[in-house]
């Protein structure tokens, strides 16, 4: 068996292969998703670092169809929950059966065994459940009956809230905020690029059958694996560390803010700047990789004071100005 064959950047052959085949993820999800480049970006950054995104968007732009189409192109197993005010943990953990043939109690497994799980408006849901997702999103497992059970690998969480729509719903703790690695704002198309989705829907696309519509696996768990082994070998400077810190410890000082980025939102800005560094080609973290994943790394780990908000203070302005604040290492 031959050995991986090393490139000038230090990738091996495997790591290459792996990198590649992400890239296609974009041309392969565009085939059913318009405009989502950077949504699409951000869920990879995810699966490289093993975390979990809140895709924020008003209902209508394609979410639950990324969050599908994603799957479909990775060879991954996917689950949806429909996230309701009487949705009980057990109906996302799974649960003890009494089966009558045995006389014994039987594990059945919930929608969280699987590889991609869409937590469909979470915020619908009250606590108690909400918090039922956080072992599995923390630890990787689910203990039920005193046993715990581990979920397959990989493994991501792929939760939706609506902005604009707060009756009825359980906004999230911070400490559950925080157990996501990302969060992404979806935005309305663009008119070309709304102008394109009625073309394709005219056309008989149809957004249940992703098979018709021609997307098929370009990647799969063993390039992640390889990427993910990439991506813990990327350089990260002295420098870097501290610039990542000093970004963090300013948002703690901002007036407008009353709880600022924690050690372990540092530690996540610090993981996706690596993933995003290795996927733009590179082996090493620069300020530039920090700046761009700073916003959909931080944005929903602080909070603003009430009477910034009123002012019209966004979580987005804030990063933007401790960004611009903040000495960048040359």
């Amino acid at each position: 068996m031959m050995a991986p064959t090393t490139d000038n950047a230090g990738n091996t052959g495997d790591a290459a292969t792996a990198r590649a085949s992400l890239e296609a993820l974009r041309a392969e999800i565009a085939k059913a998703v318009v405009g989502q480049d950077p949504a699409v970006t951000g869920l990879v950054v995810a699966l490289l670092c093993r975390g979990h995104v809140l895709l924020e968007g008003v209902p209508g732009v394609a979410k639950t169809l990324l969050v599908r189409t994603l799957a479909s192109a990775l060879e991954l197993d996917t689950k949806r929950v429909q996230f309701t005010p009487d949705l009980m943990p057990s109906d996302v953990t799974g649960s003890l059966v009494y089966d009558t043939r045995t006389a014994e109690f039987s594990f059945q497994e919930g929608p969280v065994f699987t590889n991609l799980l869409l937590a469909d408006e979470i915020n619908r849901t009250p606590p108690k459940t909400q918090s039922s997702l956080l072992e599995a999103m923390e630890e990787r497992q689910v203990t039920v009956d005193g046993r715990p059970r581990p979920l397959p690998e990989p493994f991501l969480v792929a939760a939706t809230q609506n902005p604009v729509e707060y009756e009825g719903t359980y906004p999230l703790p911070e400490a559950q905020l925080d157990r996501f690695l990302l969060k992404l704002t979806i935005p309305l198309p663009s008119r070309q690029d709304e102008i394109d989705v009625l073309t394709r829907h005219a056309s008989g696309f149809n957004p249940r059958d992703l098979h018709a519509a021609g997307v098929r696996p370009v990647a799969g768990p063993a390039d992640l694996e390889a990427a993910r082994a990439a991506v813990a070998k990327t350089a990260v400077s002295p420098e870097i560390t501290a610039y990542v810190v000093d970004i963090c410890r300013a948002t703690r000082e901002s007036p407008s803010l009353t709880l600022g980025v924690s050690p372990r939102g540092a530690t996540a800005l610090l993981a996706t700047s690596r993933a995003w560094a290795w996927l733009t080609g590179r082996d090493y973290v620069i300020p530039d990789d920090v700046k761009a994943l700073a916003l959909p790394t931080l944005r929903h780990r602080i909070q603003l004071r009430p009477e910034a908000e009123m002012e019209g203070v966004t979580a987005d302005s804030v990063i933007n100005a401790v960004l611009a604040h903040v000495p960048v290492p040359r």
